[in-house]
């Protein structure tokens, strides 16, 4: 992310419930009681003040926005509580497309080219090209 200090990501805890209020233009008493009902969990420090992410302002802003169109509190816990589950599964599958796509290219019998100025070679499954502007083609046997 452009402009945040080394450490630091979307869901590092550094606002306070003052700072996460006024940039999600809603009350502090607001961000407690959601905060009641679970629809905004932000991190506690030692003392037990909260402490609000990037990611919970932007949760916020969920809320405020389909509260805004009707849904009822319930709704949006629900709503929300899907959504986290749904970034969850994608990347879980990203995770396992990954390990899928190690596995294929470590099966023997596969065979990998790149081509560049010297022509077409073969190379050690996984392995990349030596050259950036190589490009490499992969072309699975047929089982019959």
């Amino acid at each position: 992310m452009r402009g945040v200090p080394e450490g630091f990501d979307e869901t590092s805890p550094i606002f306070s419930i003052a700072a996460a209020a006024e940039l999600a233009g809603l009350h502090a008493q607001t961000l407690r009681q959601y905060d009641r009902l679970g629809l905004v969990q932000p991190s506690r420090t030692a003392g037990n003040t909260r402490r609000y992410s990037m990611r919970d302002i932007g949760r916020l802003g969920q809320v405020q926005l389909l509260s805004g169109e009707g849904v009822s509190l319930e709704g949006i816990r629900r709503i929300l509580d899907m959504s986290d589950e749904n970034r969850e599964l994608r990347a879980r599958v990203r995770e396992l497309e990954g390990a899928l796509a190690d596995a294929v290219m470590q099966q023997q019998g596969r065979r990998v080219f790149a081509a560049g100025t010297a022509g077409i070679t073969t190379i050690r499954a996984g392995a990349r090209p030596t050259k950036a502007n190589q490009v490499v083609v992969w072309r699975p046997q047929r089982r019959d």
